[in-house]
């Protein structure tokens, strides 16, 4: 039994999807339970064709291939009956209002629906546990060294307990890597494919492409000659430096970062 008063029934959903990207990846699987606010419970479950082919860094994560969802029906195909599930509902699920809601309520207006999702109400279960059990500096400090934070966001008093907690933690957690390098690969996976840390300029094919927005899979030497107006964009833009050092030395230079033994493998 959900101890909290429902004004509305609650939608309790998740999604599996082709990517990230609300506006341009798909819906794959979707599954979600309403709570009636007299508590009953409905589950309903879709497991759906994306229509665009699923890339294997999705595969990776839910396991779902283009051959398992080669007959299913499309989003649009059960857009109807999904929408009646969803209907007058507030919209919950964990970090939902950031992915979930934005990539479901695209897909709505893609069949023809609105979603209406900002005059809903939203629970973010993520917020819950976020707000509940902070994540700051503070919160590490009482947690693992048992006191309180004095002369907390000054600077010196800040490294101090940061340098103190992070003994601490390898004291608590002996499965900790041992050495800074493990220690980085473990909190931080790298992908030797990666030219930057975030991935925003990916080796495919043996060139350096980028890996985000509508330039996605177009290589850089390519923009340098046919659209080095969206270069320049990217160094002016809202960019991590990294990024942005790439793309100007690029643009300056005419270099690349050294190509990664295993570009030459990437499709």
């Amino acid at each position: 039994m959900l101890n909290l008063k429902l004004e509305t029934p609650l939608v309790v959903f998740d999604i599996e999807s082709t990517g990230l990207s609300p506006r341009k990846d798909r819906i794959i699987e979707l599954a979600a339970i309403k709570v009636s606010p007299d508590g009953a419970e409905e589950e309903k479950s879709w497991l759906l064709n994306p229509t665009i082919p699923i890339p294997p860094d999705s595969t990776k994560v839910h396991g779902i291939t283009d051959d398992i969802v080669k007959d299913c029906p499309t989003f649009a195909d059960c857009a109807d009956e999904i929408f009646e599930f969803f209907r007058d509902a507030a919209l919950g699920g964990f970090n939902s209002d950031r992915y979930d809601i934005p990539l479901l309520e695209e897909e709505f207006a893609r069949a023809g629906y609105n979603l209406g999702a900002s005059t809903r109400l939203h629970l973010d279960v993520q917020r819950i546990y976020h707000r509940m059990e902070p994540r700051d500096l503070t919160a590490a400090v009482r947690k693992y060294l048992g006191r309180d934070h004095t002369g907390a966001h000054g600077a010196e008093a800040d490294t101090r307990a940061t340098l103190e907690v992070l003994k601490k933690q390898l004291e608590v957690y002996p499965a900790l890597p041992k050495t800074l390098g493990e220690m980085d690969e473990f909190l931080v996976p790298h992908d030797p494919l990666n030219a930057d840390r975030n991935g925003m300029l990916r080796w495919k094919n043996g060139e350096l492409t980028i890996n985000f927005g509508r330039k996605k899979g177009t290589s850089l030497k390519s923009l340098l000659l046919d659209d080095p107006h969206y270069l320049r964009w990217i160094v002016k833009g809202d960019f991590d430096t990294e990024l942005r050092m790439i793309v100007k030395d690029l643009l300056d230079n005419g270099r690349l970062p050294p190509r990664p033994k295993e570009a030459g493998k990437a499709k």
